[in-house]
């Protein structure tokens, strides 16, 4: 049934499939208008944003106008809003000019859960706190009570906070089995402060909230995959074993051989180094022409052509941003294809921390051509390359001057969607959609249509709640109820600094996550000379071997669980309440179902040796390392590095796969 107006004495309602989602009355309104006077500072992808709105009005009465509704402040005064219905669709106008502020109220349960958000780090259930949407830098620490999270911020605002996230998106789910997505790239908040209401505030004067209902949670997730789109299910060779990331230049081959050697199932050797390095104060970075760095990689073809052999793909990296020192920047300048100042032609130049870039305006349309087809098909593609991090996409600026004229804080959020446009339209030009795989960190309403594959940004090299290793589950369940079916994070984690560096104990850790993960994937992280390697030593050598060797004993399963994704938009990583919908399990965001018949509780703090396993439903799970089966509740289980707790249900049709995957190791 669509959304219906319901008119009332006392006010009215917005009646979705028989349920309330929106109820207003003079003396309790549902919306609220006022003008907004923003402030917006950046530093670096790192953004404080305020606003001091005036003229607050609160519109409680309401009165038809052929199938609208017409809301003012006081019975009978002039329409301040416009309130418009299509399908499951309501749409938001304002009347006033200068009114470009609007707060909606929508009705909500006293024990209803909510999640969603886009991608989140810290909360998988949102309820009783409020999200911003706007898509950033992810913060470093991201705690306020850390001292990292205070040295970060007295670094360029760097600390974060609980809601900072690469990919915020304005959806959200409800324990009531009904779900809300703004159609607004607005600075926007979702905030669920007050258990008597859902409130949306909304920095634009014309939006749609569109609405969503289903009689269970997997069908409600899989409407909102339809809606937003579904990836291509993953190829054979992103799941068939580790993709090893080495920063090395020509030494990196070396030591794949030597990885490989110790009995490691290799699928790509991930080198972002492959365009040159810049050292920075931060860290070992990268030089941002993306085109072949000759000195550093010497043969490269041949190179690349060498691992093919051998069955192992080659991966790069690239931004949407070109460093104002190398030569596509001085090509897209020339072409017009940089934005610009607002008061004058120069090119706006972002600083990234050490080095200034331009930034291609995709919303030119032959920028964006160029970019897909001489930067990401010529040098990349045809170069040899079948996959890369498609990195940032969070840093547009709010005062600069695009091609189509369009406001920056609008385009804002919508800037990582056009940045996983320009490489979806070079993966399909060159004929490899689902073959050709890049991984992205920001994203927004719509990204899920042109990124296959997501991964969860720049963790902290530690176990902490806020910024460590645990956080990656809780972006793979967060951004898998939205319409993401892929995730994975960099093993090892990626951010060390002010002294925090990896241990052997985190390292061993994460190779395990990685290894139940769709795509396991290391990285060096920003400081290689610094932090321990998956070939540090022995030991952690033989860790990430026996875990990659896991990792291709379960591709058979993955790929059933991605050939499932391509049909019913379901992700891989799963909460526990998509399967088995008790509200015990609302707040469970540190274990996860890997699709229906398995259940993986990753070890996230630091030198346990054992954790708490809840085993949901009805039916006995059986220890994936021990073959003994566990009935369902709360157990402690053993947790010695290289088994950790990984659970089946002994009547899948998978079963006889799981069971063998411990002689895998």
């Amino acid at each position: 049934m669509p959304l219906t107006f319901t008119i009332r004495e006392d006010g009215f309602a917005c009646v979705l499939a028989g349920r309330e989602v929106l109820r207003s009355a003079p003396y309790a309104p549902a919306f609220a208008i006022a003008r907004g006077a923003p402030s917006v500072e950046m530093v670096r992808g790192n953004f404080a944003i305020s606003d001091a709105p005036t003229d607050r009005v609160e519109l409680g009465f309401a009165r038809p106008e052929g199938e609208d509704l017409l809301l003012s402040a006081s019975d009978g005064s002039e329409p301040m809003l416009r309130l418009s219905l299509q399908h499951d669709a309501l749409t938001v106008t304002t009347l006033t000019p200068g009114f470009d502020r609007v707060w909606v109220d929508l009705a909500a349960n006293a024990d209803e859960h909510i999640w969603g958000g886009g991608e989140q780090m810290s909360y998988l259930n949102l309820s009783g706190r409020r999200f911003p949407i706007w898509t950033s830098e992810p913060g470093v620490g991201r705690d306020k009570s850390t001292e990292l999270t205070r040295l970060m911020d007295q670094n360029g605002m760097a600390g974060g906070d609980y809601w900072w996230t690469n990919y915020p998106q304005p959806t959200f789910l409800t324990s009531t089995l009904w779900a809300c997505h703004l159609g607004s790239s607005a600075y926007s908040v979702l905030d669920f402060t007050d258990a008597a209401r859902h409130r949306i505030e909304v920095w634009e004067g014309a939006f749609t909230l569109e609405f969503f209902s289903a009689d269970d949670l997997p069908t409600l997730v899989g409407a909102l995959s339809s809606r937003f789109g579904r990836q291509p299910a993953l190829p054979d060779w992103a799941i068939g074993g580790a993709i090893v990331g080495l920063k090395e230049g020509e030494a990196s081959f070396a030591r794949l051989e030597k990885i490989i050697e110790a009995g490691a199932q290799v699928s790509g050797l991930w080198c972002e180094d492959w365009i040159g390095i810049r050292q920075t104060s931060f860290g070992r970075r990268l030089f941002w022409d993306w085109s072949w760095n000759e000195p550093r990689y010497p043969d490269l073809p041949a190179r690349i052509a060498a691992l093919a052999e051998k069955g192992i793909r080659f991966l790069g990296y690239v931004n949407p941003y070109l460093a104002n020192d190398g030569k596509q920047y001085a090509e897209a300048e020339a072409l017009g294809y940089l934005a610009l100042q607002q008061d004058s032609d120069a090119v706006y130049l972002v600083d990234f921390g050490e080095f200034d870039c331009g930034v291609v305006d995709f919303t030119n349309p032959a920028a964006m051509d160029w970019f897909a087809e001489r930067v990401i098909g010529k040098e990349m593609l045809d170069f040899g390359l079948s996959g890369w991090m498609a990195d940032f996409g969070e840093y547009l600026p709010v005062d600069l001057r695009l091609h189509d004229g369009s406001d920056p804080m609008l385009m804002h959020n919508r800037w990582p969607v056009l940045w996983a446009e320009a490489n979806a339209r070079a993966v399909a030009s060159r004929g490899k959609t689902g073959e050709a795989v890049f991984f992205m960190r920001a994203g927004f309403s719509g990204v899920q249509a042109h990124c296959p594959l997501l991964w969860a940004g720049d963790q902290s090299v530690d176990f902490t709640r806020h910024d460590g290793i645990n956080t990656v589950i809780t972006a793979a369940l967060s951004a898998g109820l939205v319409g993401n079916a892929y995730s994975h994070s960099d093993v090892g984690g990626y951010t060390s600094l002010h002294g925090n560096v990896r241990t052997a104990d985190l390292i061993m850790r994460w190779c395990e996550l990685g290894a139940f993960s769709p795509v396991m994937r290391s990285h060096e992280g920003n400081r290689p000379d610094d932090n321990l390697q998956i070939d540090s030593s022995p030991e952690l050598l033989n860790a990430f071997a026996s875990m990659s060797r896991v990792h291709k004993a379960l591709a058979p399963y993955v790929r059933h669980l991605s050939d499932e994704a391509v049909v019913t938009g379901l992700p891989v990583q799963r909460p526990l309440f998509l399967h088995y919908f008790d509200p015990a399990l609302f707040c469970v965001q540190d274990q996860y179902l890997c699709g229906a018949d398995m259940l993986v509780a990753p070890i996230v703090e630091a030198d346990a040796t054992q954790r708490e396993v809840i085993l949901p439903g009805d039916t006995p799970w059986r220890h994936l390392w021990t073959g003994e089966d566990f009935a369902p509740g709360t157990h402690t289980i053993a947790a010695p590095y290289g088994e950790p707790p990984v659970f089946f249900l002994p009547d899948s049709k998978f079963a006889p796969l799981f069971a063998t995957i411990r002689e895998s190791k």
